[in-house]
């Protein structure tokens, strides 16, 4: 489940080659094996087993890799979580449920904008057992636009705000403590109206329940019912939660899109195998045309999906205003790996859908990534609004 060949004349700088290839390592002798025999749709390791990965991970200081150094993590820049997103998602389980767990990944940068003492409190566990939290954004009234579809509540009552509303396809939640909830404070409908809390799943009020999706993990809808939060766990100023989200959504979209060439990068190494293996009609499978060409545009497509990620983390990087870069490649990532998944199916024929590959788990998986983080429609809305006001020319 290697990454395509060379690039040309552009190169990774030679300590993202070794972090690259660190990983692929780690992911071909650690975590794939700890993979062979889990049911088709499993979505964990064995405590044990998941144990003895993280302790790994963090001998090879791949622990925690978004996180800041000064607090125990590795403290990657964009395109260094890009090259271990790619490498991470290429496993059974696919993008970031095995190596997420066995990295870390958490907790969502989100909570360094807050205080040391909320930094301490809720980031240090999480830093050191790997626990899981979450992001509360998207509301039944619509996820694409947070800015004026957040319609839950936060009142304040004198040390305390009372949360009322619903969140819906949060990410982690079964798996976490707790989590950053968008919530609307002023009397603005729109982007200055809204103020980030740190909810815990045991504050009064808090409630959840999983939604089930055609992936194998679900996300989940939460209830808030006058639930209680301290005035000390509002992160950042009232009014300033809009920029957090966005400033975290569009960066987060980087390693989201790095992952989903990863899925297909390792299909489509799969389905070589098959096809130089496979013989149909008196020769192999690898000398039609027909699979020729899709193994071609497969590999041209997942090149210009990998350096388009990579320019938005460079850039990102720089310090850059990158939403319209991560606006293009998340179409583009996603859209390029549900294709290449679609094509190595095909090559593979009836075995392609066999649960017994884990070619469908992606397909299904990977349907879903045209969604998350924003539908590809949005991205492009996000794009062609920066290309007619001129603010988008390179």
């Amino acid at each position: 489940m290697a990454t395509g060949s060379a690039l040309g004349a552009w190169e990774l700088p030679q300590e993202l080659q070794m972090l690259r290839d660190t990983v692929r390592r780690f992911m071909r002798e650690e975590v794939r094996p700890a993979e062979e025999g889990l049911p088709h749709d499993a979505t964990r390791v064995a405590p044990d087993v998941l144990k003895g990965l993280q302790a790994k991970a963090r001998k090879l200081g791949l622990w925690q890799i978004e996180s800041q150094s000064e607090w125990g993590g590795a403290g990657l820049g964009l395109l260094g979580q890009a090259v271990v997103a790619e490498e991470s998602s290429q496993c059974k389980m696919g993008a970031y449920i095995p190596a997420c767990h066995a990295f870390g990944w958490d907790p969502p940068n989100v909570i360094f904008r807050g205080t040391e003492a909320q930094i301490r409190r809720y980031a240090g566990p999480v830093m050191e057992t790997g626990d899981k939290s979450f992001v509360a954004i998207s509301e039944p009234s619509g996820g694409s636009d947070p800015g004026r579809s957040i319609q839950t509540r936060a009142e304040r009552r004198g040390d305390r705000y009372i949360l009322n509303g619903t969140k819906t396809w949060i990410s982690g939640v079964g798996d976490s403590s707790w989590g950053v909830l968008f919530a609307r404070t002023g009397p603005s409908k729109g982007r200055d109206g809204i103020t980030a809390f740190i909810v815990e799943k045991s504050f009064k009020g808090f409630s959840y329940k999983p939604i089930p999706v055609i992936r194998s993990y679900a996300p989940y809808e939460i209830s808030l019912q006058d639930c209680e939060v301290p005035v000390e766990n509002r992160l950042g100023e009232e009014g300033e939660g809009f920029k957090i989200a966005e400033d975290w959504l569009i960066h987060a979209r980087v390693p989201y899109s790095a992952a989903v060439i990863g899925i297909a990068q390792a299909a489509l190494a799969l389905a070589i195998d098959w096809v130089n293996s496979r013989e149909t009609f008196r020769s192999k499978l690898a000398d039609k045309q027909a699979i020729q060409w899709m193994v071609a545009d497969s590999e041209i497509e997942l090149r210009a999906a990998r350096l388009l990620v990579w320019q938005a983390a460079w850039r990102g990087d720089l310090g850059h205003n990158i939403k319209m870069d991560t606006s293009v490649a998340k179409v583009f990532a996603t859209e390029t790996a549900g294709r290449v998944v679609d094509r190595c199916i095909q090559m593979f024929g009836g075995l392609g859908v066999a649960q017994e590959m884990p070619l469908e788990r992606w397909y299904r998986e990977l349907r879903i990534k045209r969604l998350g983080e924003g539908p590809s429609e949005v991205h492009r809305m996000v794009v062609a609004r920066e290309m007619l006001s001129g603010r988008g020319n390179a």
